[in-house]
């Protein structure tokens, strides 16, 4: 069997899964098996929560308002959570979108929106944010989904930081010339905790250049010699961490 079976659609829930469980589909769910996807009765979806691994499933189809899986098989068990989190100042909802997407992609396991001096979107939406999330990992066979948090001033994010958690500091105004060896400096044999921080376009203010520098445990990188669009910028650190760093390495 290959390890992902991408033939088949797959289905986030919030239900636990377990052998012989039957689930319920509310109204929107059912809708994008049935009618979307044109799936039948007794055709197999792949279910996952985020906790209990990946499942086989058959859709059972008892008139327009009763439809339901039924859940058979595990096809894979809950792997391991990388300990990746990322950091970043908000941006318009498309940009914002596709930066979730990818983040969960590249294996972030929380997303935090920071405000910065320099922030440009006020407002985010994080059920919108969730959604994203859940659609990327439905799509990519990815059977974790990160933690959505509030958006946060970064002067309260630094002060509740833990130490321990190595924050990789992404700045357009750092002097490190070559990131890979910047972060292979602190590898160690142990994977540790890593976040990564991404600023708004504006940059980061002198002072949180300062608050940051100040703090323990932290890397400051340029991520190459252009400057990258916000979205750009998470994609390229996120990469670049879990290449060395992370579970690509």
């Amino acid at each position: 069997m290959p390890r992902y079976d991408f033939r088949s659609p797959r289905l986030h829930t919030d239900a636990a899964l377990a052998r012989g469980g039957a689930i319920k589909l509310d109204r929107d769910p059912a809708n994008y098996l049935l009618n979307v996807l044109r799936l039948k009765g007794g055709d197999a979806v792949l279910l996952f929560n985020g906790r209990d691994g990946e499942w086989r499933a058959t859709l059972e189809v008892a008139g327009k308002r009763a439809v339901s899986l039924l859940v058979g098989e595990q096809t894979r068990p809950q792997p391991q959570a990388n300990d990746l989190h990322m950091l970043f100042a908000p941006l318009k909802h498309a940009r914002l979108d596709y930066m979730v997407q990818k983040a969960v992609e590249l294996g972030a396991t929380k997303l935090q929106p920071v405000i910065t001096r320099h922030t440009q979107v006020a407002r985010v939406n994080t059920e919108r944010m969730r959604a994203n999330a859940v659609e990327a990992a439905e799509q990519c066979g990815i059977l974790s989904l990160p933690e959505i948090a509030e958006p946060a001033p970064l002067n309260a994010l630094l002060g509740a930081r833990d130490a321990k958690r190595l924050l990789i500091f992404c700045d357009e105004d750092a002097d490190v010339k070559d990131p890979v060896a910047a972060l292979k400096a602190v590898r160690t044999s142990a994977r540790m905790p890593l976040a990564v921080l991404l600023g708004p376009e504006g940059g980061f203010a002198e002072e949180e250049r300062a608050a940051l520098l100040k703090q323990p445990n932290v890397v400051r990188l340029a991520l190459g010699p252009r400057i990258l669009r916000a979205d750009t910028a998470a994609v390229a650190a996120l990469a670049l961490v879990q290449s060395v760093l992370g579970d690509w390495s």
